[in-house]
Protein backbone atom coordinates (compact mmCIF):
# COMPACT_ATOMS: atom_id res chain seq x y z
CA UNK A 1 0.00 0.00 0.00
CA UNK A 2 1.30 3.44 -0.95
CA UNK A 3 1.29 5.65 2.15
CA UNK A 4 1.50 8.85 0.09
CA UNK A 5 -1.82 10.41 -0.84
CA UNK A 6 -2.18 11.64 -4.41
CA UNK A 7 -2.76 15.35 -5.12
CA UNK A 8 -6.33 14.51 -6.11
CA UNK A 9 -7.01 12.68 -2.84
CA UNK A 10 -5.56 15.53 -0.79
CA UNK A 11 -7.54 18.08 -2.78
CA UNK A 12 -10.82 16.25 -2.20
CA UNK A 13 -10.10 15.93 1.53
CA UNK A 14 -9.27 19.65 1.76
CA UNK A 15 -12.38 20.58 -0.20
CA UNK A 16 -14.60 18.47 2.05
CA UNK A 17 -13.00 19.82 5.23
CA UNK A 18 -13.53 23.41 4.12
CA UNK A 19 -17.13 22.68 3.14
CA UNK A 20 -17.94 21.02 6.47
CA UNK A 21 -16.33 23.82 8.49
CA UNK A 22 -18.09 26.50 6.48
CA UNK A 23 -21.55 25.01 5.96
CA UNK A 24 -22.18 22.34 8.60
CA UNK A 25 -20.16 23.15 11.72
CA UNK A 26 -22.06 26.40 12.48
CA UNK A 27 -25.46 24.64 12.47
CA UNK A 28 -24.65 21.07 13.59
CA UNK A 29 -25.42 21.62 17.28
CA UNK A 30 -28.70 23.43 16.62
CA UNK A 31 -29.89 20.82 14.12
CA UNK A 32 -29.06 18.09 16.62
CA UNK A 33 -30.89 19.93 19.40
CA UNK A 34 -33.91 20.49 17.15
CA UNK A 35 -33.79 16.91 15.75
CA UNK A 36 -33.94 18.53 12.33
CA UNK A 37 -32.91 17.05 9.01
CA UNK A 38 -31.41 20.07 7.26
CA UNK A 39 -32.53 20.15 3.65
CA UNK A 40 -30.46 23.26 2.98
CA UNK A 41 -27.29 21.38 3.94
CA UNK A 42 -28.38 18.35 1.90
CA UNK A 43 -28.92 20.49 -1.20
CA UNK A 44 -25.48 22.04 -0.83
CA UNK A 45 -23.96 18.56 -0.60
CA UNK A 46 -25.84 17.57 -3.75
CA UNK A 47 -24.64 20.67 -5.57
CA UNK A 48 -21.01 19.91 -4.72
CA UNK A 49 -21.31 16.43 -6.27
CA UNK A 50 -19.90 14.79 -3.15
CA UNK A 51 -22.36 11.89 -3.30
CA UNK A 52 -20.80 10.44 -6.42
CA UNK A 53 -17.22 10.31 -5.16
CA UNK A 54 -16.40 6.63 -5.98
CA UNK A 55 -18.92 6.28 -8.84
CA UNK A 56 -17.38 6.33 -12.35
CA UNK A 57 -17.71 9.57 -14.28
CA UNK A 58 -19.70 7.89 -17.05
CA UNK A 59 -22.49 7.35 -14.51
CA UNK A 60 -22.36 10.89 -13.16
CA UNK A 61 -19.86 10.38 -10.34
CA UNK A 62 -16.49 11.93 -9.56
CA UNK A 63 -14.59 8.77 -10.46
CA UNK A 64 -12.45 8.92 -7.32
CA UNK A 65 -11.03 5.87 -5.56
CA UNK A 66 -11.91 4.41 -2.16
CA UNK A 67 -9.04 6.14 -0.41
CA UNK A 68 -10.42 9.53 -1.44
CA UNK A 69 -13.89 8.39 -0.43
CA UNK A 70 -12.64 7.28 2.98
CA UNK A 71 -10.80 10.56 3.57
CA UNK A 72 -13.89 12.54 2.59
CA UNK A 73 -16.11 10.43 4.82
CA UNK A 74 -13.74 10.99 7.72
CA UNK A 75 -13.91 14.75 7.21
CA UNK A 76 -17.72 14.69 7.19
CA UNK A 77 -17.95 12.74 10.45
CA UNK A 78 -15.28 14.89 12.10
CA UNK A 79 -17.94 17.60 12.16
CA UNK A 80 -21.32 15.84 12.07
CA UNK A 81 -22.27 12.15 12.26
CA UNK A 82 -25.79 12.84 11.04
CA UNK A 83 -24.49 14.38 7.83
CA UNK A 84 -22.18 11.41 7.36
CA UNK A 85 -25.19 9.11 7.57
CA UNK A 86 -26.76 10.71 4.49
CA UNK A 87 -23.40 10.61 2.72
CA UNK A 88 -22.78 6.92 3.56
CA UNK A 89 -26.25 5.56 2.87
CA UNK A 90 -26.60 7.30 -0.47
CA UNK A 91 -23.14 6.31 -1.67
CA UNK A 92 -22.08 3.09 0.07
CA UNK A 93 -25.33 1.24 0.58
CA UNK A 94 -27.32 2.34 -2.47
CA UNK A 95 -25.26 3.80 -5.34
CA UNK A 96 -22.34 1.40 -5.06
CA UNK A 97 -24.74 -1.54 -4.75
CA UNK A 98 -26.51 -0.54 -7.95
CA UNK A 99 -23.10 -0.01 -9.58
CA UNK A 100 -22.04 -3.58 -8.74
CA UNK A 101 -25.27 -5.48 -9.27
CA UNK A 102 -27.38 -3.39 -11.64
CA UNK A 103 -27.97 -3.92 -15.32
CA UNK A 104 -26.49 -1.32 -17.65
CA UNK A 105 -29.95 0.19 -18.05
CA UNK A 106 -30.40 0.43 -14.27
CA UNK A 107 -26.98 2.02 -13.80
CA UNK A 108 -27.55 4.59 -16.53
CA UNK A 109 -30.97 5.50 -15.12
CA UNK A 110 -30.39 5.56 -11.38
CA UNK A 111 -26.75 6.44 -10.77
CA UNK A 112 -26.56 9.92 -12.35
CA UNK A 113 -29.67 10.90 -10.38
CA UNK A 114 -28.22 9.39 -7.20
CA UNK A 115 -24.98 11.30 -7.66
CA UNK A 116 -26.79 14.60 -8.24
CA UNK A 117 -29.23 14.12 -5.36
CA UNK A 118 -32.26 14.08 -7.66
CA UNK A 119 -32.87 10.60 -6.31
CA UNK A 120 -32.27 9.81 -2.63
CA UNK A 121 -31.88 6.20 -1.65
CA UNK A 122 -32.36 4.10 1.46
CA UNK A 123 -31.41 0.52 2.27
CA UNK A 124 -34.33 -1.61 3.40
CA UNK A 125 -32.85 -4.71 5.02
CA UNK A 126 -33.48 -4.52 8.78
CA UNK A 127 -36.85 -5.71 10.07
CA UNK A 128 -38.40 -6.04 13.54
CA UNK A 129 -37.43 -9.75 13.49
CA UNK A 130 -34.37 -9.48 11.26
CA UNK A 131 -31.50 -7.42 12.59
CA UNK A 132 -28.31 -9.41 13.05
CA UNK A 133 -30.36 -12.36 11.76
CA UNK A 134 -30.69 -10.69 8.37
CA UNK A 135 -31.53 -13.92 6.56
CA UNK A 136 -34.80 -14.10 8.51
CA UNK A 137 -36.61 -11.74 6.15
CA UNK A 138 -40.36 -11.61 6.69
CA UNK A 139 -41.13 -9.18 3.88
CA UNK A 140 -42.71 -11.15 1.05
CA UNK A 141 -42.55 -10.74 -2.71
CA UNK A 142 -45.37 -12.48 -4.57
CA UNK A 143 -45.15 -12.76 -8.35
CA UNK A 144 -48.13 -11.24 -10.16
CA UNK A 145 -47.73 -11.43 -13.92
CA UNK A 146 -44.69 -9.36 -14.85
CA UNK A 147 -44.68 -7.64 -11.46
CA UNK A 148 -44.10 -8.52 -7.82
CA UNK A 149 -46.28 -7.48 -4.90
CA UNK A 150 -44.20 -6.61 -1.82
CA UNK A 151 -45.65 -6.68 1.69
CA UNK A 152 -43.87 -6.29 4.99
CA UNK A 153 -42.15 -3.89 7.38
CA UNK A 154 -38.63 -2.49 7.63
CA UNK A 155 -37.28 -0.58 10.61
CA UNK A 156 -34.31 1.59 11.61
CA UNK A 157 -33.91 2.69 8.01
CA UNK A 158 -31.75 5.78 7.56
CA UNK A 159 -33.18 8.28 5.07
CA UNK A 160 -36.38 6.22 4.93
CA UNK A 161 -38.76 9.19 5.02
CA UNK A 162 -36.78 11.36 2.61
CA UNK A 163 -35.88 8.66 0.09
CA UNK A 164 -37.28 8.63 -3.41
CA UNK A 165 -36.14 5.04 -3.90
CA UNK A 166 -35.49 2.12 -1.56
CA UNK A 167 -33.53 -1.07 -1.97
CA UNK A 168 -35.97 -3.51 -0.41
CA UNK A 169 -35.02 -7.08 0.42
CA UNK A 170 -37.89 -9.56 0.34
CA UNK A 171 -38.28 -13.31 0.11
CA UNK A 172 -39.90 -14.91 -2.90
CA UNK A 173 -39.91 -18.32 -1.22
CA UNK A 174 -39.57 -18.63 2.55
CA UNK A 175 -38.74 -22.34 2.28
CA UNK A 176 -35.48 -21.49 0.48
CA UNK A 177 -34.14 -19.54 3.46
CA UNK A 178 -31.55 -16.92 2.53
CA UNK A 179 -31.52 -18.26 -1.05
CA UNK A 180 -35.07 -17.02 -1.52
CA UNK A 181 -34.25 -13.38 -0.75
CA UNK A 182 -34.37 -10.95 -3.66
CA UNK A 183 -33.49 -7.25 -3.89
CA UNK A 184 -35.93 -4.78 -5.46
CA UNK A 185 -35.53 -1.12 -6.36
CA UNK A 186 -38.76 0.41 -5.09
CA UNK A 187 -40.12 3.85 -5.92
CA UNK A 188 -41.27 5.24 -2.57
CA UNK A 189 -44.17 7.03 -4.28
CA UNK A 190 -45.68 3.65 -5.14
CA UNK A 191 -49.15 2.90 -3.83
CA UNK A 192 -48.98 1.01 -0.54
CA UNK A 193 -45.55 2.35 0.46
CA UNK A 194 -45.44 4.51 3.59
CA UNK A 195 -42.69 5.69 5.93
CA UNK A 196 -42.89 6.77 9.58
CA UNK A 197 -40.01 8.68 11.22
CA UNK A 198 -38.54 7.20 14.42
CA UNK A 199 -38.27 9.82 17.15
CA UNK A 200 -36.42 10.01 20.46
CA UNK A 201 -33.06 8.66 19.28
CA UNK A 202 -29.98 8.76 21.48
CA UNK A 203 -27.81 10.09 18.68
CA UNK A 204 -27.88 10.97 14.97
CA UNK A 205 -30.70 13.30 15.87
CA UNK A 206 -30.47 15.44 12.75
CA UNK A 207 -30.56 12.47 10.40
CA UNK A 208 -33.75 10.80 9.24
CA UNK A 209 -34.44 7.30 10.60
CA UNK A 210 -37.73 5.63 9.79
CA UNK A 211 -39.85 2.52 9.63
CA UNK A 212 -41.11 1.47 6.21
CA UNK A 213 -44.45 -0.23 5.59
CA UNK A 214 -45.28 -2.04 2.36
CA UNK A 215 -48.79 -3.24 1.56
CA UNK A 216 -48.97 -4.99 -1.81
CA UNK A 217 -46.53 -2.52 -3.35
CA UNK A 218 -46.34 -3.31 -7.05
CA UNK A 219 -42.81 -3.50 -8.42
CA UNK A 220 -42.04 -4.41 -12.05
CA UNK A 221 -39.66 -7.30 -12.58
CA UNK A 222 -37.30 -4.85 -14.34
CA UNK A 223 -36.65 -3.37 -10.90
CA UNK A 224 -35.09 -6.54 -9.54
CA UNK A 225 -31.45 -5.84 -8.68
CA UNK A 226 -29.28 -8.77 -9.64
CA UNK A 227 -31.15 -12.04 -10.04
CA UNK A 228 -34.01 -13.61 -8.13
CA UNK A 229 -32.53 -15.30 -5.06
CA UNK A 230 -29.35 -13.21 -4.97
CA UNK A 231 -30.68 -10.72 -2.44
CA UNK A 232 -28.74 -12.01 0.56
CA UNK A 233 -25.48 -11.94 -1.39
CA UNK A 234 -26.28 -8.41 -2.55
CA UNK A 235 -27.10 -7.32 0.99
CA UNK A 236 -23.79 -8.62 2.33
CA UNK A 237 -21.77 -6.94 -0.42
CA UNK A 238 -23.57 -3.67 0.34
CA UNK A 239 -22.67 -4.03 4.01
CA UNK A 240 -19.00 -4.41 3.05
CA UNK A 241 -19.20 -0.90 1.60
CA UNK A 242 -21.38 0.40 4.41
CA UNK A 243 -19.02 -0.90 7.08
CA UNK A 244 -16.12 0.75 5.29
CA UNK A 245 -17.73 4.19 5.43
CA UNK A 246 -18.77 3.61 9.06
CA UNK A 247 -15.14 2.84 9.91
CA UNK A 248 -13.87 5.94 8.13
CA UNK A 249 -16.57 8.02 9.77
CA UNK A 250 -15.67 6.62 13.19
CA UNK A 251 -12.09 7.79 12.69
CA UNK A 252 -13.50 11.21 11.87
CA UNK A 253 -15.33 11.22 15.19
CA UNK A 254 -12.11 10.31 17.00
CA UNK A 255 -10.33 13.12 15.18
CA UNK A 256 -13.10 15.48 16.19
CA UNK A 257 -12.54 14.50 19.82
CA UNK A 258 -8.79 15.05 19.47
CA UNK A 259 -9.34 18.48 17.94
CA UNK A 260 -11.84 19.53 20.60
CA UNK A 261 -9.81 18.21 23.53
CA UNK A 262 -6.40 19.52 22.52
CA UNK A 263 -7.88 22.97 22.07
CA UNK A 264 -9.81 22.90 25.34
CA UNK A 265 -6.97 21.34 27.34
CA UNK A 266 -4.72 24.32 26.69
CA UNK A 267 -7.46 26.86 27.48
CA UNK A 268 -8.97 25.39 30.63
CA UNK A 269 -6.88 25.85 33.78
CA UNK A 270 -6.91 24.01 37.12
CA UNK A 271 -4.43 24.14 39.96
CA UNK A 272 -2.80 27.13 38.30
CA UNK A 273 -1.99 25.58 34.91
CA UNK A 274 -3.72 24.33 31.73
CA UNK A 275 -5.28 20.92 32.24
CA UNK A 276 -3.25 19.74 29.24
CA UNK A 277 -0.22 19.81 31.50
CA UNK A 278 -1.79 17.23 33.84
CA UNK A 279 -0.55 13.72 33.08
CA UNK A 280 -3.96 12.02 33.31
CA UNK A 281 -5.38 14.39 30.69
CA UNK A 282 -2.31 13.82 28.53
CA UNK A 283 -2.82 10.07 28.82
CA UNK A 284 -6.41 10.30 27.57
CA UNK A 285 -5.39 12.50 24.65
CA UNK A 286 -2.49 10.17 23.80
CA UNK A 287 -4.92 7.23 23.66
CA UNK A 288 -7.20 9.18 21.32
CA UNK A 289 -4.34 10.05 18.99
CA UNK A 290 -3.05 6.46 18.92
CA UNK A 291 -6.54 5.09 18.22
CA UNK A 292 -7.05 7.69 15.49
CA UNK A 293 -3.84 6.77 13.69
CA UNK A 294 -4.43 3.03 14.03
CA UNK A 295 -8.03 3.27 12.88
CA UNK A 296 -7.08 5.37 9.88
CA UNK A 297 -4.54 2.79 8.77
CA UNK A 298 -7.12 0.02 9.12
CA UNK A 299 -9.74 1.68 6.95
CA UNK A 300 -7.10 2.74 4.41
CA UNK A 301 -5.96 -0.88 4.16
CA UNK A 302 -9.53 -1.88 3.32
CA UNK A 303 -9.71 0.99 0.81
CA UNK A 304 -6.51 -0.18 -0.86
CA UNK A 305 -7.96 -3.68 -1.27
CA UNK A 306 -11.20 -2.25 -2.65
CA UNK A 307 -9.21 -0.23 -5.18
CA UNK A 308 -7.49 -3.44 -6.28
CA UNK A 309 -10.76 -5.36 -6.53
CA UNK A 310 -9.62 -7.81 -3.85
CA UNK A 311 -12.12 -9.38 -1.46
CA UNK A 312 -11.98 -7.38 1.78
CA UNK A 313 -14.82 -8.51 4.02
CA UNK A 314 -12.46 -9.48 6.83
CA UNK A 315 -10.34 -6.34 6.62
CA UNK A 316 -13.45 -4.18 6.51
CA UNK A 317 -14.91 -5.96 9.55
CA UNK A 318 -11.67 -5.45 11.48
CA UNK A 319 -11.69 -1.75 10.59
CA UNK A 320 -15.37 -1.38 11.50
CA UNK A 321 -14.92 -3.11 14.86
CA UNK A 322 -11.76 -1.28 15.90
CA UNK A 323 -12.82 2.16 14.68
CA UNK A 324 -16.26 1.92 16.27
CA UNK A 325 -14.76 0.91 19.59
CA UNK A 326 -12.12 3.64 19.28
CA UNK A 327 -14.79 6.27 18.68
CA UNK A 328 -16.61 5.25 21.84
CA UNK A 329 -13.40 5.33 23.87
CA UNK A 330 -12.48 8.74 22.50
CA UNK A 331 -15.92 10.24 23.09
CA UNK A 332 -15.99 8.88 26.64
CA UNK A 333 -12.61 10.42 27.41
CA UNK A 334 -13.54 13.68 25.68
CA UNK A 335 -16.50 14.15 28.01
CA UNK A 336 -14.23 13.32 30.94
CA UNK A 337 -11.67 15.93 29.88
CA UNK A 338 -14.36 18.58 29.58
CA UNK A 339 -15.74 17.60 32.98
CA UNK A 340 -19.04 19.25 33.81
CA UNK A 341 -18.99 21.18 30.54
CA UNK A 342 -18.80 17.88 28.69
CA UNK A 343 -22.19 17.01 30.12
CA UNK A 344 -23.74 19.99 28.35
CA UNK A 345 -24.47 20.54 24.68
CA UNK A 346 -22.63 23.84 24.95
CA UNK A 347 -19.67 21.86 23.58
CA UNK A 348 -19.65 19.25 20.79
CA UNK A 349 -18.19 16.37 22.82
CA UNK A 350 -21.61 15.67 24.34
CA UNK A 351 -22.96 15.10 20.83
CA UNK A 352 -19.93 13.01 19.88
CA UNK A 353 -20.58 10.82 22.94
CA UNK A 354 -24.19 10.15 21.93
CA UNK A 355 -23.43 9.69 18.24
CA UNK A 356 -20.58 7.23 18.90
CA UNK A 357 -22.80 4.51 20.35
CA UNK A 358 -24.54 3.63 17.11
CA UNK A 359 -21.15 2.80 15.56
CA UNK A 360 -21.21 -0.37 17.71
CA UNK A 361 -24.67 -1.29 16.48
CA UNK A 362 -25.61 -0.53 12.90
CA UNK A 363 -24.35 -2.20 9.74
CA UNK A 364 -23.30 -5.16 11.82
CA UNK A 365 -22.96 -4.96 15.59
CA UNK A 366 -19.56 -5.23 17.24
CA UNK A 367 -20.54 -8.76 18.24
CA UNK A 368 -21.17 -9.69 14.59
CA UNK A 369 -17.81 -8.21 13.58
CA UNK A 370 -16.10 -10.26 16.28
CA UNK A 371 -17.89 -13.35 15.00
CA UNK A 372 -16.63 -12.74 11.47
CA UNK A 373 -13.07 -12.14 12.65
CA UNK A 374 -13.03 -15.10 15.02
CA UNK A 375 -14.46 -17.51 12.46
CA UNK A 376 -11.74 -16.53 10.03
CA UNK A 377 -9.05 -16.97 12.69
CA UNK A 378 -10.47 -20.37 13.62
CA UNK A 379 -10.55 -21.52 10.02
CA UNK A 380 -14.31 -21.97 9.74
CA UNK A 381 -15.04 -22.44 6.06
CA UNK A 382 -17.14 -20.06 4.01
CA UNK A 383 -19.33 -20.79 1.03
CA UNK A 384 -20.27 -17.91 -1.28
CA UNK A 385 -19.35 -15.39 1.38
CA UNK A 386 -21.46 -17.09 4.01
CA UNK A 387 -20.29 -19.37 6.85
CA UNK A 388 -21.35 -22.89 5.98
CA UNK A 389 -24.61 -23.71 7.75
CA UNK A 390 -24.75 -20.25 9.32
CA UNK A 391 -26.16 -17.84 6.70
CA UNK A 392 -26.81 -15.10 9.23
CA UNK A 393 -23.30 -14.78 10.63
CA UNK A 394 -22.20 -12.08 8.19
CA UNK A 395 -25.37 -10.11 8.74
CA UNK A 396 -26.18 -7.24 11.03
CA UNK A 397 -28.67 -4.44 11.43
CA UNK A 398 -28.09 -1.82 8.77
CA UNK A 399 -29.66 1.53 9.42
Amino acid sequence: MDFDFSPEQLAMRKHMREFMEREVAPVAAKNDRDCKFDWDIAKKIFAEGFLGCPVPEKYGGLGMDYIAYGLMTEEVNRVCSSTRTLFSVQTSLVALTILKWGTEEQKKYYLPKMCSGEFIGCYGLTEPEAGSDAANQQTKAVKDGNDYLLSGQKTWISCGSIATHALVFATVDKSLGHKGITCFIVDTKSKGFTAAPIKGKLGLRSSDTSSLFLEDVRVPKENILGNVGEGFKIAMSALDNGRFSVAAGAVGLVQGCVDACTRYAMERKTFGKPIGEHQQVQAMIADMVADCEAGRLLYLRAADLKNKGVRNSLETSIAKLFCGEAANRAAHNAVQIYGGYGYSDEYPVERYFRDAKVLNIYEGTREIQRLIIAQDALGIRYANGTPTGRPTALAGAAV
